[in-house]
């Protein structure tokens, strides 16, 4: 779906869609951009650059990497040494949006929600099927 916005890197208007989250114009400026790094990184003797080596040596900025990187148009596998931040702690990581540790952390987390859920739901259970009954006295024929 199309939406007219402005561009977050000029603040023309634009017709975004699914494709393009920049204008035009910005978006040829990428695209220099992109061919920069990539002909920098192809070279046999750049493919085990850092990212502050190919950001130095292209004029590149990082976010503009990364964003190659994360959008599938840079191939880590080519490229040891390049990564990209964490979505969590920032720790550089080569694939998915979660470092090993903090998927390790969020997966336990999840673990212990889901016990406390089941026990929840198990004390619930038990409180419903707990029914008390008193019958007074006269009911019973005592008095």
């Amino acid at each position: 779906m199309s939406e007219l916005t402005n561009c977050p890197n000029c603040n023309d208007i634009f017709v975004k869609n699914q494709f393009r989250d920049i204008c035009q114009n910005c978006w040829k400026e990428e695209e220099k951009a992109y061919e920069t790094v990539y002909q920098f990184i192809r070279k046999r003797e750049n493919r085990a650059a850092t990212m502050e080596q190919v950001v130095s040596a292209t004029g590149v900025e990082e976010e503009l990497i990364l964003k190659f990187i994360k959008t599938g148009r840079l191939k880590l596998t080519q490229f040891p040494n390049l990564g990209y931040p964490c979505d969590k702690c920032g720790a550089i990581i080569r694939t998915g949006k979660l470092c090993d540790h903090c998927a390790d952390v969020l997966r336990k987390e999840l673990d212990v929600f889901a016990m406390e859920e089941e026990r929840r739901l198990e004390i619930e259970r038990r409180e419903k099927n707990a029914t008390y009954f008193a019958m007074d006295e006269k009911i019973k024929g005592r008095n």
